[in-house]
């Protein structure tokens, strides 16, 4: 069977889902956090939360889109942007090079510097 109805697509990251398209999530997922899995009560606050996070690539349309109760929602948005700090961090790493001795003593050379300032061969 064919979908009746066009998939939403928000026109930016920022745009919200209306309420036709909140229902619609809700509907599809039963009505449970896809989370914890718990039964998501009449009146109850929830989150149309996004499966993959903006901020590590996802997309802001409907198929990303599952209901979240709110302290899950809470958890997940913590653990997307530690998972983006995370990210970040490896691809400094990779990208950015280490900046080199600016005297030349390090572990790796046969110099090294003293207490005192005083930069003599290892050897000594």
């Amino acid at each position: 069977m064919s979908r009746s109805v066009e998939i939403w697509e928000g026109k930016t990251d920022d745009t919200v889902p209306p309420p036709r398209v909140r229902l619609r999530v809700f509907d599809s997922a039963g009505g449970r956090c896809y989370i914890c899995g718990r039964k998501i009560a009449a009146g109850e606050y929830w989150q149309c939360d996004h499966v993959t996070a903006l901020v590590n690539g996802g997309a802001n349309r409907e198929d990303n889109l599952r209901p979240a109760c709110r302290n899950c929602c809470y958890r997940k948005t913590a653990d997307d942007l530690a998972e983006k700090s995370a990210v970040a961090t490896t691809r400094k790493a990779h990208i950015i090079p280490k900046p080199l001795s600016t005297w030349g003593a390090g572990r790796g050379t046969k110099w090294k510097k003293k207490l005192n300032g005083q930069t003599v061969l290892r050897s000594t």
